[in-house]
């Protein structure tokens, strides 16, 4: 059986990038175990590492969301207020709200999340998404 191992993202400068990941990731639980000008990456236990790592030289800006490659990571978290804390710790990390939190019942009745994405166009989603009460029906 495969597992995910890690996450590696490319961005245009890492350390700026790391200045926006680590309050976002350490919200989430991660711990920041390497920081510098050629890799950041952070763990937290039974997870997969996230690495970041810089561009190549031909890199031409940052990446667009919709194209060809990544979409977007989602990681979830226990209550919405949580999703609303992440949320805002984000913004105060210079990241940008694509969508502020919200509900979103075209996923399920008890979806709610946001979406924000930094200076590289790498873009999360914070979700909240418990499962269904079985005595509920």
């Amino acid at each position: 059986m495969a597992t995910l191992d890690h996450l590696g993202i490319s961005v245009d400068h890492v350390p700026g990038a790391s200045a926006q990941f680590d309050p976002v990731l350490s919200a989430l639980g991660y711990t920041r175990r390497h920081d510098a000008p050629d890799l950041a990456y952070w763990r937290q236990d039974g997870l997969p590492e996230i690495l970041l790592y810089p561009a190549r030289d031909n890199a031409d800006g940052p990446h667009e969301h919709g194209r060809v490659g990544w979409q977007h990571l989602a990681f979830a978290v226990d209550t919405r207020a949580e999703v609303d804390r992440v949320h805002d710790i984000a913004l105060d990390a210079g990241w940008t709200a694509v969508r502020p939190p919200k509900e979103y019942p075209r996923f399920s009745d008890r979806y709610y999340a946001s979406f924000v994405e930094d200076d590289n166009g790498i873009r999360i989603e914070i979700v909240h998404n418990p499962p269904r009460d079985a005595s509920a029906g």
